[in-house]
């Protein structure tokens, strides 16, 4: 297992208005410190230190506090998106890697459940929450149509996600939501950049990829439905809340309740 983990925070944060004029979004406090060191902390506590971070807007202002980050910068952060920006350190990808959005949080268990999971040597092992309809409660700014729902088929050793993202499956067909944490065994991770390298031959950056307009505005997500369509497996591996996703100002006000009352070993 490796033990890389990689932070996509190139994007904007537009929709947190004020909160990210002078800060990327993964600096934004949360119940006191910055969403980033709720990260750090947790993945700390897995034995997890080789920190990637993929920065762009305002990125010279991500601070790890005492965590060591190495950078890997997306020039064009401003046109493309997630999935655009992990392949900006395609170079790290070989080995395996832990994947994060920048705007989650998440207590230590989450991290420790997904690393028993990749230690069983799985091509993608996919964080699901299966009370993610809690989150949406009063969730006005932020909908159940923005919820990267899943569906999953099979059972026991071949229980797998078929099907992720935005739009991509109905309410009543989804076994949870993908928080946005998961890892990449050297397996998935190379399945992962086959996908993307005969996306880029086939149409380049302006066409259509997934549920996507332009490959340059796809999703993570829409990249994994291209590998389960070929048959790589994307193993679910279910949580039930002990995270939080930060978009909008009603979901920080949201997050600061709940995580100021996570402990260490939450």
């Amino acid at each position: 297992m490796s033990s890389k983990v990689i932070i996509v925070a190139a994007g904007r944060g537009r929709r947190l208005g004020p909160e990210t004029e002078d800060i990327p979004k993964c600096m934004v406090r949360v119940a006191g410190q910055p969403i980033l060191h709720w990260q750090l902390r947790a993945f700390a506590a897995a034995g997890l230190s080789d920190i990637v971070m993929v920065r762009g807007y305002l990125g010279d202002r991500i601070d790890g506090g005492r965590a060591a980050l190495r950078f890997v910068d997306n020039p064009d952060w401003a046109r493309n998106n997630i999935l655009a920006s992990l392949l900006c350190a395609a170079h790290e990808l070989p080995e395996g890697f832990f994947f994060s959005y920048c705007d989650i949080v998440y207590t230590p268990g989450v991290v420790a459940r997904l690393c028993a999971s990749a230690r069983d040597s799985a091509p993608v092992s996919l964080i699901i929450d299966r009370r993610w309809a809690d989150a949406y409660q009063g969730r006005t700014l932020h909908p159940v149509s923005e919820a990267e729902l899943g569906r999953t088929e099979g059972q026991g050793d071949d229980l797998r996600v078929v099907r992720v993202g935005k739009g991509a499956v109905p309410r009543e067909d989804a076994v949870g939501e993908f928080i946005g944490l998961a890892h990449f065994s050297a397996a998935g991770a190379a399945a992962l950049r086959a996908v993307w390298d005969k996306a880029l031959a086939a149409g380049g950056w302006e066409a259509p990829f997934g549920l996507a307009p332009r490959l340059r505005q796809a999703y993570l997500t829409d990249a994994l439905n291209a590998m389960a369509e070929q048959g790589i497996r994307l193993r679910p591996v279910f949580i039930d809340g002990q995270w939080r996703e930060i978009d909008t100002p009603q979901d920080l006000a949201a997050a600061q309740k709940i995580v100021a009352g996570w402990d260490g070993s939450s």
